[in-house]
């Protein structure tokens, strides 16, 4: 998954200040805007919980309280929990993990905040695991910035500009893996997809106690 370099969080930032008649009118900003994006502008801490299913038994799980306004970010899961600064030269090993996770959670936001990417669309596209007629919104990042730079996102969008599937394909590689997005809830000005289902019908990842203040 991708890092969101300090600049585009400092920029997601501004973009959510923004008057609305000055928001660019592209399709990532659609998708943005559908969950609510537009109303960035009053959150000030965001906080969720990432949790994949290891196996049939176990579930490993990862909590955030992000503030945004201080850059920091309140890290905790089964073994420590500690503070650390999105400002600071170097960063602790939760940091990956907080980029990932949010990407979970946060995946149509991003598509604001981040400006290291191109993308194509195509119309009519049956979704990979469920066949629904979408649009196929295809992210490229750079080769620069990141964890695993040059990774691509394809998105499957309803007509209301809302995620239905996505395929990650690390590296821009050919093929990926997909999962679905469902179960929106609405916390607070915010919506959140929060389930994640794989092509065999089994959650696999999923966001649990979202907090928008």
């Amino acid at each position: 998954m991708k890092k969101t370099l300090f600049s585009l969080l400092f920029a997601g930032l501004l973009l959510a200040c923004q008057p609305k008649e000055t928001v660019p009118d592209t399709l990532p900003m659609k998708v943005a805007m559908a969950y609510g994006f537009d109303q960035m502008d009053q959150v000030n801490k965001l906080g969720f919980t990432w949790n994949v299913q290891r196996d049939s038994v176990n579930v490993f799980s990862r909590t955030y309280l992000w503030d945004m306004k201080a850059q920091t970010v309140d890290y905790s899961d089964a073994d420590t929990a500690y503070q650390f600064s999105l400002t600071a030269e170097t960063m602790p090993d939760a940091h990956k993990g907080f980029i990932n996770d949010k990407y979970w959670a946060m995946m149509p936001f991003q598509l604001a905040w981040d400006t290291g990417y191109t993308y194509e669309t195509q119309e009519n596209v049956p979704t990979p695991i469920k066949g629904t007629n979408s649009t196929k919104l295809t992210i490229l990042y750079n080769n620069e910035d990141g964890y695993s730079p040059g990774d691509a996102y394809d998105l499957y969008i309803d007509e209301n500009y809302k995620l239905l599937e996505w395929t990650f394909r690390r590296g821009n590689a050919v093929e990926g893996a997909t999962w679905t997005w469902e179960n929106e809830q609405n916390v607070g000005p915010l919506t959140f997809a929060v389930d994640h289902m794989g092509a065999d019908g089994n959650r696999f990842i999923w966001t649990s106690n979202i907090s928008v203040n």
